[in-house]
């Protein structure tokens, strides 16, 4: 029952039901009272930084979780990944929440779009119960079509799909270096490899000769002898002078004991636990497709189960769009018309009808939310954290819970505008279901269907923190500090402008990479341009794969590192890497050097933050280093760092907390006891700089420090980017940790433009709005121009329109998603693709060209 006039929920006394919330204090906000209706699509607006995760995220979802937790026995409690408890006086009428944030995939690939969805566990039913099995053949239950049971994964790749192995050339990819000269790449630096050189020469093996002058049998013992003898070794002399130590019998340096090369790769792979060293060894391995189940990962006995005519992997790999399609029929009963078998296996039909039943209701739900080009195969470190989210999303809609608040985390990130219509719809199914939706969002679309806005701010971090607005959408209109409101009533009409002409193009001719196939495309350069498209259709494998490994490769880099899987232990479970197809005809003489400007982190630790990222602290040590007391004292710029250990903290090791471990409840980081959170010892916080110690600047915001170094070269120009791009909030000492993806995008874009000078740079940025209120994505294109005004080129893959039409060169793939997509539907100034009747950004675009100011 719904209150007419508001529009609110109301509850069975007639009294509307409201969450309320006294005296939040997390992180940035100030003290924060508010009331929010439950049973609404309440949405948390507000610039970068202002504080609307930390009410949505770290205050009401982390005391759901607590209170939550405090009803469960003390061992389940452990398996939760626990949120700290939040800084608030008291929240009354907050019922049980579920959040789905925003995450990259899950760094193994053998978690799957159908592990995540759960759907994999209904095909495996499915062909358990109701496959077609080969004459003579045994039931498989279950399990036995998983690739991660020991009942199901093939014997030879362990479910892979891979075999691993080490051959000659990997293990010596140059053979006209000695074995002294270290041609055995893959054996240890250093001592250790010293160590095992050292032991050949006591066993006769030449070290002096090139590796390919070796007699053969020499090199495969030397490479992959399973023996581990042990000799005695005579460090630092010549092999003449070792065989003449030996004939004397005189006393050795030390026993040493040999590892083939082989041996020692494999070992290392699979005993360390540092993933440095298990990086380094797994260079030396070349992986195969597994001969025996041909990349499919079963055992034989699962393959040949087949139904529709296909056997369990096939099936996975079928797009979903495909796969419901395939299952209607025998939804619907149409395709179970062989009566002999129905008479036989009654129980059988009725199986399979229920099953298919289940897979089209739920696969309905992910068609809806746009991710019909997905397969269940495809494994989540590959999908963005967009995707990944809606796949969640996919399953809570589907698990008909009632009463529940679902607190989500930039839900349309990733979606093109008409996928973002579909995401609408299934959060109108979750609250049709009697739940309560609190979404932190940007997408003007999202917020315009709000039922409630709750805008914080007015600015970020100090100067944020504040709720402006809390009520329905157009009451916001009065509120003259909240910046959303500008953008909400279309008070900022974008500035017409001509488009750049291109100083040449960049012409890439026959690429194919998942839905792309031998696709032809050109780039402008010396402008800004967008590449669009819906979610799926191809974008990202154009620009964020291919283009960059072809430029990488013609500029004679390495290409950038994927994505995908970011910051896992390298491991074998990683996807085999595709092979680069497609080349570069035209135009590399434009770009001399290239970018790519993502949104990893900067930093996996506390110990790396901001300042030095950007080679900010260096500047701030060296201004310290150079003062009177640090002269007398004799420090130099290393005794401003937290990383060394003369000028740091002993207790902490400049960390600046201790960490408490708490058995049944969160682990509690307390500030440290002896230096209080500085991180520095007493005798360096006793050198001052324009009277602030260097614990005291790194706890500056970039506002603060801009006025605190003004007249300072040496950092003025560091600070001054960092504000243009928008982060004049985040602290100089602000960890790595804490920082957003997008806040991570735009240090990087920061620490280039002090460095954009150059010229003839290519800078390839996958959707930097991603994260970004409107009024922070324009203070990004300014930048983004002045780069391109720099005489270099901008390419972004881009779904916010706005940012769309004030590019100079648009490029839309498509038209849909998956095999629906993959080739370029048109390109040309945004006005031209705003007309393009086959494009589907096309009618977006022009909305947002036809606000355009006089």
């Amino acid at each position: 029952m719904r209150n007419k006039d508001k529009g609110m929920p109301v509850t069975g006394d007639g009294q509307v039901g409201y969450v309320r919330v006294r005296g939040a204090r997390e992180h940035n906000l100030k003290n924060v009272d508010v009331d929010i209706p439950r049973g609404a699509l309440v949405v948390f607006t507000g610039v970068s930084g202002s504080g609307k995760s930390s009410l949505a995220f770290g205050t009401l979802y982390a005391e759901a979780q607590r209170r939550y937790l405090e009803s469960v026995s003390p061992y389940a409690r452990r398996l939760f990944h626990q949120m700290p408890v939040p800084e608030v006086d008291e929240i009354e009428g907050l019922p049980p929440a579920v959040a789905l944030q925003q995450q990259r995939g899950s760094p193994t690939a053998r978690s799957s779009v159908g592990s995540v969805s759960t759907l994999s566990n209904s095909l495996r039913m499915l062909y358990s119960r109701a496959g077609d099995y080969p004459p003579g053949q045994e039931l498989l239950y279950a399990e036995s079509f998983s690739p991660n049971t020991p009942e199901g994964a093939c014997t030879e790749c362990s479910g892979l799909g891979r075999v691993y192995e080490v051959t000659e050339h990997s293990l010596v990819p140059d053979d006209t270096l000695t074995i002294r000269e270290r041609a055995v790449a893959a054996w240890p630096p250093a001592w250790h490899g010293q160590n095992l050189r050292d032991i050949l020469v006591t066993m006769g093996y030449d070290v002096d000769t090139p590796w390919r002058d070796l007699p053969k049998k020499d090199r495969d013992w030397i490479l992959f002898t399973d023996e581990t003898p042990s000799v005695p070794v005579y460090a630092g002399l010549t092999p003449k002078e070792t065989k003449a130590a030996l004939r004397r019998k005189e006393t050795p340096s030390y026993q040493g004991t040999f590892t083939g090369a082989r041996r020692y790769v494999l070992q290392t792979f699979a005993n360390t636990e540092s993933a440095s060293m298990k990086k380094r060894v797994a260079r030396y391995m070349v992986s195969t497709e597994c001969p025996l189940c041909r990349g499919k990962r079963l055992r034989q006995e699962a393959l040949s189960v087949t139904f529709a005519g296909m056997d369990i992997t096939e099936l996975s790999r079928t797009p979903l769009a495909r796969l419901s399609e395939l299952m209607k029929p025998y939804a619907a009963g149409e395709a179970l018309k062989d009566k002999r078998r129905a008479k036989e296996h009654p129980e059988q039909m009725i199986v399979t009808q229920r099953i298919a039943q289940d897979l089209c209701a739920r696969l309905g739900v992910l068609l809806d939310l746009g991710l019909g080009y997905l397969a269940l195969e495809r494994s989540t470190p590959t999908l963005s954290p967009g995707e990944l989210q809606r796949l969640r999303l996919a399953t809570q809609v589907r698990s008909n819970l009632f009463g529940v608040v679902y607190v989500l985390d930039e839900p349309s990130a990733g979606l093109h505008p008409a996928d973002t219509e579909a995401l609408l719809d299934a959060l109108a199914q979750l609250k049709s279901a009697g739940n309560s939706l609190f979404v932190v969002e940007h997408a003007l679309d999202v917020i315009r269907q709000a039922d409630w806005i709750v805008d914080v701010g007015p600015a970020a971090g100090e100067k944020g923190g504040q709720v402006l607005y809390s009520g329905e959408p157009q009451g916001l209109k009065k509120v003259s500090a909240s910046e959303t409101r500008r953008y909400l009533f279309d008070e900022l009409p974008l500035a017409p402008r001509t488009p750049r002409e291109p100083t040449g193009w960049l012409r890439l001719e026959g690429l194919s990479r998942n839905n792309l196939t031998n696709l032809d495309a050109e780039f402008p350069l010396g402008v800004l341009s967008a590449v669009t498209g819906v979610s799926g259709s191809g974008k990202s494998s154009l620009v964020s794969q291919v283009l960059v490994e072809l430029v990488a490769a013609a500029l004679g880099h390495a290409a950038p590192e994927s994505d995908a899987g970011e910051g896992e232990e390298p491991g074998l479970e990683q996807e085999a890497v595709l092979p680069l197809e497609g080349r570069i005809v035209a135009g590399m003489n434009g770009v001399r050097r290239m970018v790519r400007v993502d949104q990893k982190p900067i930093g996996r630790t506390p110990r790396s933050n901001l300042a030095t990222y950007t080679g900010l602290f260096d500047g701030v040590r060296k201004l310290f280093a150079a003062t009177p007391d640090a002269k007398k004292r004799r420090y130099d710029a290393g005794r401003f760092s937290f990383n060394v250990a003369k000028g740091r903290c002993e207790h902490c090791a400049g960390e600046g907390f201790v960490m408490v471990e708490l058995l049944f409840l969160p682990s509690v980081y307390a500030p440290c006891p002896t230096c209080e959170g500085a991180r520095y010892n007493a005798k360096t916080l006793e050198v001052t700089y324009r009277g602030r110690n260097i614990a005291q600047v790194l706890g500056m915001t970039v506002g603060e420090a801009i006025d605190f170094f003004e007249g300072e070269p040496l950092v003025g120009r560091a600070l001054e980017v960092l504000r243009e791009v928008g982060l004049d909030y985040l602290r100089l000492g602000q960890p790595a940790t804490e920082l957003s993806g997008g806040e991570a995008q735009r240090i990087k874009l920061a620490s280039e433009l002090q460095r954009a000078g150059r010229g003839n740079t290519l800078y390839v940025l996958d959707e930097p709005t991603t994260g970004l209120h409107p009024s922070d994505a324009d203070r990004l294109v300014v930048q983004l121009n002045r780069l391109v005004d720099a005489g270099n080129t901008v390419i972004v893959v881009e779904h916010t329109m706005r940012v769309v039409a004030g590019c100079d060169w648009v490029i839309d793939v498509g038209p849909g998603a998956g095999d629906m997509g993959g080739t370029v539907v048109c390109a040309g100034p945004p006005a031209e693709v705003a007309t393009c009747k086959a494009s589907r950004t096309a009618p977006y675009l022009a909305v947002h060209l036809g606000k355009a100011g006089p």
